[in-house]
């Protein structure tokens, strides 16, 4: 399988991940924060034997699958299609996970990271460059708005993926906003219901006016 740039670059954020944790290794505690509540208190704690590899760990089978995801798709829907979006997302997602394997190995080591807010202006950073990108997604069973309704027509995806894509970046923005002032957790949430139910409905919605509604079937009389 050859390896292009975007895959070296995407494979370099993986082994990055691996060399911080391996480097912060020997400043870490016997026991070390792997999960924080809505308020940024840690309240899930693993050895560090495994812990500090958790996060790199779930860089690389993210990475294997994101490798592996254009040779699933089925002949209509592929994702090469739109190639280069598709190694946009994947380097985003990475980078957002290396973000929060960094955040993660500093709390360990005792650095007053707070991390409900880098999260949050993390998410809110990862759904700007997503929604920035999602217009041009074309239909897949992988990456996107996919409801029955974009993926029986490319009129309906194209147009929903086109709101879905400002609605992400309006998100995003307010997700940022939030967690650098201490917004808390109803940002979030709202963030995500406008971001993600909205284009649902829309896309219903649209089918419904572009196609029609279905004709009733009416059963004969006697049967």
């Amino acid at each position: 399988m050859r390896i292009g740039r975007a895959n070296l670059l995407n494979l370099g954020l993986v082994l990055l991940s691996f060399a911080v944790a391996a480097a912060l290794y020997h400043r870490l505690p016997a026991s070390i924060p792997i999960h924080w509540n809505a308020r940024g208190e840690a309240n899930g704690f693993a050895p560090k034997s495994w812990g500090a590899f958790l996060m790199p760990g779930v860089m690389a089978g993210s990475y294997l699958l994101l490798r592996f995801v254009p040779r699933m798709s089925p002949r209509g829907f592929a994702v090469e299609r739109f190639q280069r979006v598709f190694e946009i997302f994947q380097t985003t997602i990475l980078a957002f996970l290396l973000l929060m394997t960094v955040l993660m190995l500093l709390a360990g080591i005792g650095v007053k990271v707070p991390m409900d807010r880098a999260i949050y202006a993390g998410v809110g950073l990862l759904f700007v460059v997503l929604g920035n990108f999602m217009g041009k997604v074309t239909r897949n069973f992988f990456v996107g708005i996919r409801t029955p309704w974009t993926l029986a027509s490319d009129e309906v995806w194209l147009r929903t993926h086109r709101l879905g894509g400002k609605l992400f970046v309006l998100a995003g923005l307010g997700l940022c906003a939030s967690g650098l002032l201490g917004g808390g957790l109803v940002p979030l949430l709202a963030a995500i219901a406008i971001a993600g139910v909205v284009p649902v409905i829309y896309s219903y919605l649209l089918y419904r006016r572009l196609e029609g509604a279905p004709t009733d079937v009416r059963v004969p009389p006697g049967r």
